[in-house]
């Protein structure tokens, strides 16, 4: 199957340079004219793609070749593009950086190169005139594999200003496609993780993404950007799909590696090899056909709402592929879990925000701390981790865990190398996985008597708890990578 849907990515020399303003911007300018637009971005974050769905009425999906494996990253794009006009791919910090230590890895000229899409640049001008030429030279002239395109010249002061920037600019030949003045309204509010998500900002985020339209549209060459979206070339190979995904066995249980925990009552180290490509941390999917998925109907219940905003579309995808319902369900409303709840998914968000409203909430807590004492699955991450708590900054949780959690002004960021420690709900032990930290928060102890995972990056160190059916981490996963942990959550969820 060959893909040719019309393709952009849109990066920076580094971040803060407008890159989520202009990529929504031209996401809602060309949603504006008609087009189906497929929003994309690279890396874990799960906050700018609800942005970029706010933009184009579709789902945000992001496309990161460290959490999935540089394989993934082609498919899972042409899945989220299908049926698609146009895709916008916003890029992940500076066009060059990646995981730390891991060259290209997770980049977005890596993900660029994977998709064979050009790059426009978006370049703070704020503080620069005729110095834009040398940047942009360097950027263009880095890496021959990557397409710089275009040009977006961000925060121009003046006619003039704008003008010494483009006279610099005529020598690099790249052409100018847009430039965009200072403007406030388009600013988008931070607080400790980055931006405050869609979900709570509600109509105030409908009217920065129609500002940010505004001026995308004001002061970019939409047709010229279009023109170079349809120069990208042609991808070949079959879309991904969470039914065809699931049809490949769970992989098998690797050794444990050696992890030389030092913790008291920490797992035994067993020698064992680890997968020979660590940029594919489940190596060969058997192809033996599974024996069936289970029926429809059963009802996996997921967190959200505006404490509960992160989680990966796919998830909900292969859940539903492997035989559940998946219905939604808000903490901060609802009294009740879904009716018929076999299992529960509880992924990241912001429940420090939301603490007091969350404890207030009783009924709901016993709720889950009975689905958890009854033995039925449960996954948390990060988010649902706290949730799952005795207590979060001193206001009760749902005490499944012996743990209390506060916050940190300590920021926790950075991709990781984990083994899962022993046999949980979602995978054997074992098994490899990439993940993704990202949190300002503290749990204490910080792993129970069974771990979750041991982590061999960026230190040596057990995290998370296993306890019955439940499984909670501080560790953002990406289940694209491995559908076998939906299929194996699902499974338990009909047995428990």
């Amino acid at each position: 199957m060959v893909s040719s849907v019309p393709r952009l990515v849109i990066a920076a020399p580094s971040s803060g340079s407008g890159k989520t303003t202009v990529a929504t911007g031209l996401m809602a300018a060309l949603s504006a004219r008609g087009f189906a637009v497929s929003p994309h971005k690279v890396g874990p974050d799960y906050i700018d793609p609800g942005y970029h769905a706010l933009a184009t009425g579709r789902v945000g999906r992001n496309l990161d070749a460290y959490l999935c494996g540089a394989e993934l990253v082609a498919p899972l794009f042409a899945h989220g593009a299908r049926g698609c006009d146009i895709a916008v791919v916003e890029g992940v910090m500076g066009l060059f950086d990646g995981a730390a230590g891991e060259g290209e890895l997770a980049s977005t000229a890596q993900v660029a190169k994977l998709l064979r899409a050009p790059v426009v640049l978006v370049v703070d001008a704020s503080a620069q005139a005729r110095s834009v030429a040398a940047l942009v030279h360097g950027f263009v002239s880095w890496d021959p594999e990557v397409r710089v395109g275009g040009v977006i010249l961000n925060k121009v002061a003046s006619d003039r200003h704008e003008g010494l920037l483009r006279e610099a600019l005529d020598s690099v030949g790249v052409p100018v496609m847009g430039v965009l003045r200072r403007a406030a309204q388009v600013e988008t509010p931070s607080r400790h993780l980055g931006l405050v998500p869609v979900a709570e900002r509600g109509a105030v985020a409908v009217e920065a993404v129609s500002a940010m339209a505004a001026q995308v549209a004001g002061g970019c060459d939409l047709s010229a950007l279009v023109a170079l979206a349809r120069s990208a070339g042609a991808l070949h190979g079959a879309g991904w799909d969470a039914g065809e995904a699931l049809v490949s066995s769970p992989p098998p249980p690797l050794p444990s590696p050696t992890l030389g925990f030092a913790r008291a009552g920490g797992p035994p180290s067993t020698p064992g090899a680890l997968p020979p490509d660590p940029h594919r941390p489940f190596g060969p999917r058997p192809q033996t056909p599974p024996e069936g998925v289970p029926p429809d109907g059963l009802v996996v219940a997921l967190a959200g709402g505006a404490a509960f905003t992160f989680s990966y579309a796919e998830h909900g995808e292969l859940l539903t592929a492997a035989g559940a319902e998946v219905v939604t369900f808000d903490p901060l409303r609802d009294e009740e879990l879904p009716e018929g709840t076999a299992g529960l998914v509880i992924g990241g968000g912001f429940p420090e925000v939301y603490a007091s409203e969350l404890s207030a909430n009783e009924s709901l807590r016993k709720a889950v701390a009975e689905l958890a004492l009854s033995g039925a699955p449960v996954a948390a991450e990060c988010a649902g981790l706290l949730y799952l708590c005795r207590e979060l900054d001193g206001m009760p949780m749902c005490g499944v865990l012996d743990a209390s959690a506060r916050m940190s002004e300590r920021l926790t960021l950075g991709y990781r190398d984990a083994v899962a420690v022993g046999d949980s709900v979602l995978a054997p032990a074992g098994t490899r996985m990439r993940g993704h930290e990202f949190h300002r928060t503290v749990v204490e102890p910080g792993a129970g008597g069974s771990p979750a995972w041991g982590l061999r990056t960026p230190e040596r160190r057990v995290e998370g708890f296993v306890e019955g059916g439940v499984h909670a981490s501080y560790l953002h996963t990406h289940w694209a990578s491995a559908p076998g942990v939906a299929r194996r959550f699902v499974e338990r969820c009909r047995t428990s």
